[in-house]
């Protein structure tokens, strides 16, 4: 008596499932592999007279493609002697076809994943960033300026001489506290990029950069407020790149809309690089998450000597 073994591999573990019908062994097969899993099918002969053992037989394989790329195989196992039906060979080819979709979906899902789980990483880091920030700085301003002040009210009418003195220190340190609550406010969501766009935020941030920077744009105008948070801190992440590595003596920022896309492109004229040999950093892999949010796309293009250009496109 003919049975089929189907052994299934995931996560780790091992499943076997035993079927007498072939249909319904080449069937579950086919699901399987369709469903991303490492899975393979052995018929046995199951009787007195049959070996104990399982006899594998030589690998009938179809490449499994999507689009020309090559994601894996399919291959079904015979006893000796047996071969292929012809049900069975038209079979394995056309599950190699349509599985070619079903793997690249698995993998999709599986960067989706990971990319939603960076940016989950991300946004913690940002906001443990903005606590040691608030802690070691606005907040300890704050406590200085509390404790300067009941001292002033101590010393008011033993010493109005000093309480003076005290009290124009008070000023200007209290002016430098509003200036770092600002400076925090301006890293979550920047008022010039609330109240004028991206275009003169992207130039007011320009005039502080060490690289001298121009910001071009053309065509452009005010856009939802994840497009817009996630094109500007993407462009400043790029220029922050330009000041730190490429050696630049200049770089320009380009905006642009144009066939329903939002464009931002950041060059610079400094060494430049090898993409080929450099794997992206967690800088652009942090940009590169942000626009997927949305739907965007990077793109990074250099050469070694001849600077490096930053491009996204979002859909607008």
């Amino acid at each position: 008596m003919q049975v089929y073994h189907l052994t299934i591999q995931e996560n780790g573990h091992s499943r076997r499932f035993v079927y007498e019908d072939r249909d319904e062994a080449l069937t579950r097969f086919a699901d399987a592999i369709a469903a991303g899993l490492d899975a393979k099918l052995d018929e046995v002969v199951r009787g007195p007279a049959a070996p104990k053992p399982t006899e594998r037989l030589p690998e009938e394989i179809v490449p499994v493609r999507h689009q020309g790329e090559l994601l894996g195989t399919v291959s079904i196992e015979k006893k000796p002697g047996d071969s292929l039906t012809p049900t069975e060979r038209k079979l394995v080819p056309d599950l190699g076809s349509e599985s070619g979709l079903v793997r690249r979906n698995v993998a999709l899902i599986a960067d989706l994943r990971a990319s939603r789980q960076r940016l989950v990483v991300a946004q913690d880091d940002e906001r443990r960033k903005l606590e040691r920030n608030l802690h070691d700085g606005a907040e300890q301003q704050l406590v200085a300026l509390a404790v300067k002040l009941r001292l002033a009210e101590f010393l008011v009418e033993r010493d109005p001489s000093a309480t003076k003195t005290m009290l124009t220190d008070l000023r200007t340190e209290t002016g430098e506290a509003l200036e770092s609550l600002r400076d925090l406010a301006r890293g979550i969501y920047p008022p010039q990029l609330a109240d004028k766009g991206l275009a003169a935020a992207l130039e007011s941030e320009a005039r502080k950069g060490s690289v001298p920077t121009e910001v071009r744009s053309e065509g452009i105008g005010r856009y939802p407020p994840d497009v817009e948070s996630a094109v500007y801190f993407c462009a400043l992440e790029a220029l922050n790149n330009v000041a730190k590595h490429a050696g630049a003596t200049r770089a320009e920022v380009r905006l642009a809309q144009a066939d329903g896309e939002l464009t931002f492109e950041v060059s610079d004229d400094g060494d430049g690089f090898d993409p080929a040999q450099i794997s992206y950093g967690t800088g652009l892999q942090a940009m590169a998450d942000r626009l997927d949010a949305i739907g965007g796309t990077l793109k990074v293009h250099s050469q070694p000597g001849k600077g490096a250009q930053v491009t996204g496109r979002v859909p607008v």
